[in-house]
């Protein structure tokens, strides 16, 4: 079911850019809802062109959506935040948007390992075979195993997933505990979801039945003292010759993650101009994320804790992206098909890096309430001078780049005034409510000049004229 629209006065709080806990529960009920239209969407497709697909492709897409379903009936909060996670709104739109043949047939296979990982998530007893292209399994939102072969077998024993590489023997086979945040590095992701214990299969009932007697967590059967650990592996054996299980980091400070290994953070060519492409943090990279993350945070909580607060409520994912070339300067972007994934290069310090998070969180905001009630129109190719962009843009692009520059207008107002923060914040604050102020006040003319805005677009406009004429001129002359 679609949310209504905000109402007039949230929808005046959003154009305000204030953060409000009504505001981000409705963005959370249209997010949920967009992301089951577009899997209906995706079902229809697949079934109206059967004829089209490979073999076994829509028995193995059929087999998948099942499991999916028992898994929402045993954890339905589980699995809602497992759909409405960042990478598989990425998914959905690559398959959505794939031409019909190999290229559609190959994006379907991820649908087998998105339900596996909502069994897992949910508890499901399991006993079944999972497709894993270029010998990849990805556990959207918790990590990805390389496995050697282009399936596996996963059955569940006890409170563990044993997964096993086709035509392997025991020795190459991986335990995956019932807490799948219990592994290496990702430091107890409990909070993504509500994992339950994987309970012994050779018991009666069915752990996904929601009129099972039985409840989670079925305390007879040992943790695995080796989390993700080849089972009876030979400790001198090769690491080669056995799978690999790497899960993502949990960021200190909240459930986001950094997720620098999921196939669908990033669109296929990159994003941006140049194109941007995802690369792994490694080691090293991902404690520099993990500091600057938590730096950020702690900064934004002395600056503005509704900020804060936001960032944490809205943010899911971090996703780091590479340098295009020498020489190009920091970059931050949000995939209108992934909301609370913020894709970056790594900023150079807390201080980018909070304005980073503001900046995208607003443009997750914008979109929402788009998809909520229209603000702008198709309208004609018109496009407009920004002063933050060397290209002109359409009013869509004007309209998203005032608002995030209207929120970090508001934060570095804050910051500038404040005597409690860092002087190098603070005057960093200074000159940047300098620079944006009067850049964003041109667009907000542009915006409500354009015959692109709809009415409520134009309304949300005067709004955002209204705060940023609340900012004032400069920080120093407000009181």
């Amino acid at each position: 079911m679609t949310p209504a629209p905000p109402s007039a006065a949230l929808l005046g709080l959003f154009a305000r850019t204030r953060p409000t806990r009504d505001g981000a529960a409705l963005l959370r009920s249209a997010l949920h809802a967009r992301r089951l239209v577009l899997l209906k969407a995706l079902l229809v497709r697949v079934r109206r062109h059967r004829a089209e697909l490979g073999d076994g492709v829509e028995e193995r897409f059929e087999a998948a959506w099942h499991l999916l379903e028992r898994a929402e009936r045993r954890a339905p909060a589980a699995v809602r935040d497992l759909l409405d996670y960042p990478t598989t709104g990425g998914w959905l739109a690559a398959a959505l948007t794939a031409p019909p043949g190999p290229e559609f047939d190959a994006r379907l296979a991820h649908f087998d390992a998105l339900a596996l990982t909502a069994a897992l998530r949910a508890g499901c007893a399991l006993d079944l075979t999972v497709a894993t292209p270029h010998g990849t399994l990805s556990l959207t939102g918790l990590g990805r195993l390389l496995t050697g072969a282009d399936r596996v077998a996963v059955r569940t024993e006890g409170h563990h997933a044993r997964i096993t590489p086709e035509g392997a023997g025991p020795d190459r086979a991986v335990l995956l505990p019932r807490d799948l945040g219990d592994l290496g590095d990702l430091n107890g992701l409990n909070d993504l979801g509500d994992p339950r214990a994987l309970n012994d299969p050779g018991e009666p009932g069915d752990p996904c039945d929601p009129d099972d007697p039985r409840g989670p967590g079925d305390p007879r059967v040992p943790r695995h003292p080796h989390p993700g650990r080849p089972a009876d592996a030979d400790p001198g054996r090769s690491p080669a010759a056995a799978p690999h299980w790497s899960p993502l980091l949990r960021l200190p400070g909240g459930a986001a993650v950094l997720d620098d290994l999921d196939p669908y953070r990033v669109p296929r060519g990159g994003i941006g101009t140049p194109p941007r492409t995802g690369v792994e943090a490694g080691p090293a990279g991902r404690a520099v994320w993990a500091d600057h993350w938590r730096a950020a945070l702690r900064l934004l909580d002395a600056t503005d804790p509704g900020r804060a607060e936001e960032v944490r409520r809205l943010v899911r994912a971090l996703v780091p992206v590479a340098h295009a070339d020498r020489g190009t300067g920091p970059f931050g972007a949000t995939l209108r098909a992934a909301p609370g994934a913020v894709l970056a290069t790594l900023p150079d310090g807390p201080r980018e890096m909070a304005e980073v998070l503001v900046h995208e969180t607003q443009h997750t905001k914008l979109a929402a309430v788009h998809e909520l009630v229209p603000l702008y129109t198709a309208g004609p190719a018109t496009v407009h001078k920004v002063g933050w962009r060397t290209d002109a843009r359409p009013i869509a692009g004007v309209l998203q780049g005032a608002y995030a520059h209207l929120a970090l207008t508001d934060l570095w107002r804050r910051a500038a005034r404040s005597s409690g923060l860092p002087a190098p914040w603070r005057t960093r604050a200074g000159q940047q409510f300098e620079r944006f102020h009067h850049q964003v006040g041109r667009a907000l003319s542009v915006l409500l000049e354009s015959d692109e805005l709809t009415n409520t677009g134009r309304e949300f406009a005067r709004h955002m004229r209204q705060h940023h004429a609340r900012l004032g001129a400069t920080p120093r002359a407000l009181r």
